[in-house]
């Protein structure tokens, strides 16, 4: 004799999700200033400054997106200023604002493509995360879209993210598969919450 399954919903995040974040949020603990590569060749920056740089540069991009939902929309500053403090821990663990090498070039010049979100996924990730993280976001109107937009900017810089991981070293790697994880764990609860 079968029985059959409960058909009950989860109502909150999945475990996996949760456990996805929390392992971002653990590496993120034991980050501190990040390491001089010795991959530097004639003063020009290694591929793992130009990753930790582009990382500073997208996750304070991404805060900035989140003060500007706060600001637009106040009832959702309870929701978001959480998620908003995380983008601007995983900027500080790329080092922004340290003075190191990735703190060349300011985080509003990051990108310069229109910040309308978009539901179709673009040709390029790193094009796509930047116009979707862009420091000077139009918020739209509607909460709910305005939430949908923050999601789909947390998803597309996590796959950036995880897209960069083979070209850089260990230490740094594990850096970006965190925040990686930590961005798509808010991309479905910011997901879950414009519903």
């Amino acid at each position: 004799m079968s029985f059959p399954l409960p058909s009950r919903t989860p109502s909150g995040p999945r475990r996996r999700t949760l456990l996805a974040a929390a392992a971002g949020t653990f590496a993120l603990a034991g980050c501190s200033a990040p390491e001089p590569s010795g991959d530097s060749t004639g003063g020009s920056p290694s591929a793992a400054d130009r990753a930790r740089a582009r990382g500073a540069r997208d996750s304070t991009a991404l805060a900035d997106r989140y003060t500007a939902v706060i600001t637009a929309h106040p009832d959702l500053a309870e929701r978001l200023e959480p998620l908003r403090a995380e983008a601007v821990r995983h900027a500080k663990a790329f080092g922004a604002g340290s003075g190191g090498p990735s703190a060349s070039g300011s985080p509003s010049s990051s990108a310069s493509a229109s910040a309308a979100p978009s539901g179709s996924p673009s040709a390029s990730a790193s094009a796509s995360a930047s116009a979707s993280a862009s420091a000077s976001p139009d918020v739209p109107v509607r909460p709910k879209d305005a939430l949908a937009g923050l999601a789909s900017a947390e998803l597309a810089l996590a796959d950036e993210r995880t897209q960069t991981l083979v070209e850089v070293p260990g230490e740094l790697a594990r850096l970006l598969a965190s925040v990686a994880a930590a961005g798509a764990a808010h991309a479905y609860l910011l997901t879950k919450a414009a519903k």
